[in-house]
């Protein structure tokens, strides 16, 4: 304001309302981010407001405008609000990129670092079809629910299907130069995929060692994660690259390993656990999927639990991952099977989120209960131990 030029009395408030619009992508004040670009009003009430947009095609335009139109209007004397679009320049974006990293160099793995706060879980599985990537949607809802702030890496390089599970559709991320911004999905979840970023859904990934390494480091690094609590990854299944690379990356992961009750199920569960161990990332438990069946008896109405696929296999896992890595690996949960947690899957729409009241809902929310209760320990974990 120049020398002299006396502040129309109602500029400071509506500054004070637009410091508590967050970018919806982003999750931090617009007024922060440099985005607010002019602000006038005159002695009728009207409001006139400038936004700055990250990129020229911003998916959540509207909402942002919505956004402002609101918090302005919740001011007393406005009688009006315009608001007005813009984008950043070059050297407006690379600012905020600046700021928004706190001034760590580029592609660095925030995650690996000391100190570091944000709790690493990769849910991995021994082979496909065990509902693995359900597990992480409807776990990292759970937690969100909780007031826990988290992402999800869905880094199923070939069978990327968290996007789907939570009705994302072909939602993409907006990309601030070579900065990605994760897309908000359901109770505030960041959410990015290697589905997000391929040109076409029905594009092929034909990917090998190099190329998946580099494509999780971009993951990782050029993602704009902000501060979370826990940061969730559905692993492809087996023991492969993206296993192997994750374990090399953030040594200080823990693992959650899936199975199903059947015993071909937790052989193969054990190797993906085996294998965390010999990355030297922690396996804190296994969650035994698809348990039972509860079914009404058409015969004497009460109802009873079916072991469609067997019993046992889950503890099996737990048992043996225990003798293994010298440590106790507990069988964290035992999920019903439930016609719902399939079909609201085929929906985009969580049983945690649609029907917490479900037995399988009740028992990933217990899980995500327990898990959050737990303090880290350093049972299974790389110490930074220096020899003279």
């Amino acid at each position: 304001m120049k020398e002299g030029v006396t502040e129309h009395p109602l500029l400071p408030h509506v500054r004070a309302a637009l410091h508590t619009v967050e970018d919806p992508e982003i999750r931090r004040p617009i007024t922060d981010l440099g985005m607010v670009d002019d602000i006038q009003a005159n002695d009728d009430g009207e409001v006139f407001v400038r936004v700055l947009l990250t990129v020229s095609g911003c998916p959540m335009r509207s909402e942002i405008v919505g956004r402002v139109n609101r918090a302005v209007e919740a001011v007393d004397g406005v009688s009006k609000v315009d608001v007005e679009l813009g984008v950043m320049t070059d050297e407006q974006r690379e600012a905020m990129r600046t700021m928004l990293r706190g001034g760590v160099e580029e592609r660095k793995i925030l995650f690996a670092e000391p100190g570091n706060l944000t709790r690493v879980i990769a849910v991995a599985s021994g082979k496909g079809g065990v509902g693995k990537s359900s597990l992480t949607v409807n776990l990292a809802l759970a937690l969100a629910k909780m007031g826990r702030s988290v992402g999800i890496l869905d880094a199923d390089i070939y069978g990327h299907s968290v996007p789907d599970l939570l009705g994302l559709g072909d939602a993409r991320p907006t990309l601030v130069d070579d900065m990605i911004m994760p897309v908000p999905a359901l109770a505030g979840l960041k959410v990015i995929s290697v589905g997000m970023l391929k040109p076409s859904r029905d594009q092929v990934v034909a990917w090998r060692g190099p190329m998946l390494d580099r494509a999780l480091t971009q993951l990782l690094s050029d993602v704009y994660w902000g501060d979370l609590d826990y940061l969730l990854l559905d692993l492809p299944p087996g023991t492969g690259d993206v296993a192997m690379s994750l374990g090399k990356k953030i040594p200080k992961s823990e693992v959650i390993v899936v199975t199903t009750p059947q015993s071909a199920a937790s052989e193969v569960a054990e190797r993906a656990g085996t294998m965390a161990h010999i990355l030297e990332q922690r396996v804190i438990g296994v969650v035994e999927n698809m348990s039972w069946l509860e079914t009404t008896c058409p015969h004497c109405s009460e109802t009873h639990r079916v072991e469609l696929f067997g019993s046992g296999g889950g503890t099996i896992v737990a048992e043996t991952l225990t003798d293994r890595v010298v440590y106790e690996v507990p069988l964290l949960a035992q999920i019903p099977f439930d016609g719902e947690l399939l079909a609201g899957g085929d929906r985009g729409t969580p049983i945690v989120d649609e029907h917490p009241e479900h037995p399988a809902a009740a028992a990933i929310i217990e899980l995500a209960t327990n898990l959050a209760q737990q303090k880290r320990g350093l049972l299974g974990q790389r110490l930074p131990l220096a020899t003279n």
